[in-house]
């Protein structure tokens, strides 16, 4: 009967194996393109054999700002005029903010929470709807949140045609989702 290997040399040997693997891919990563730092514009004092300068950085602007008159605390802020919602953390920060495309009819401008949550349906426009969050009624219109499910903003309405839902990109309407709980709050600003 030949002799049983203790554990310890089983997992010594596969430790051994792994510090191995690991090594060579570290040696292999090292071999690869590398991140270079962005060139500078050589002064005036550069010499005439720096290289070309380099293109201008881009400047990225920060998102906008919530509306001042948009509470505190933890909660959705949808503004009616930008047509912009943000996701505010506990502290009053935005945690994100993105543009919506707003149906047909608007909710006043007021606090409301959310008071049903759907995973998915068909809109009023036949577009299949998901991440739906209901949190105001008006002139019998229910108001929501949604996201189309191919991730479309949504068609033109026709004449008449009265829809309740505030569309959002797909990747928002996700966080939307992720962030909003039955009971959270939503402060409708003008």
């Amino acid at each position: 009967m030949p002799a049983r290997i203790p554990s310890w040399a089983w997992v010594s040997g596969l430790t051994a194996g792994a510090v191995v693997v690991v090594g060579v891919l570290a040696v292999q990563a090292d071999q690869g393109p590398h991140p270079t730092a962005a060139a500078t514009r050589p002064s005036t004092s550069a010499s005439a054999h720096a290289h070309a300068p380099a293109p201008a950085l881009t400047h990225t602007t920060a998102p906008p700002a919530a509306p001042d008159d948009s509470g505190t605390g933890r909660r959705i802020v949808y503004s009616l005029g930008r047509k912009r919602v943000w996701l505010m953390d506990e502290r009053g920060m935005p945690a994100r903010t993105f543009t919506v495309w707003p149906g047909t009819v608007s909710p006043d401008p007021g606090s409301y929470a959310i008071s049903r949550r759907v995973a998915a349906t068909k809109g009023s426009d036949g577009v299949q709807i998901e991440h739906i969050l209901y949190f105001a009624g008006k002139a019998g219109v229910f108001i929501a949140f949604s996201n189309a499910v191919d991730g479309s903003s949504p068609p033109p309405v026709g004449a008449g045609i009265k829809t309740g839902g505030v569309r959002t990109g797909k990747a928002d309407g996700d966080a939307l989702w992720t962030f909003a709980s039955k009971g959270t709050r939503v402060v409708v600003v003008p």
